[in-house]
């Protein structure tokens, strides 16, 4: 797992991941705002959120034998 980085042994994160992370975190919050004003249920919306998780979590452990 030589591509998996730990924060916490990375800190402290440069000013490009803390940029990268702001700029996903917004766009997360965004989206989430966005279903909510076009009247997704809430449950939906976690549902969503929660599957595309599991996906990358899946690929990110699959990546490494």
């Amino acid at each position: 797992m030589s591509k998996v980085t730990r924060l916490r042994h990375a800190l402290p994160m440069s000013p490009d991941i803390n940029a990268a992370v702001g700029a996903l975190d917004k766009a997360i919050a965004d989206a989430v705002d966005a279903a909510k004003a076009a009247g997704l249920p809430q449950g939906l919306i976690v549902a969503l959120l929660h599957g595309h998780t599991h996906a990358q979590t899946h690929q990110m452990v699959s990546e490494f034998p």
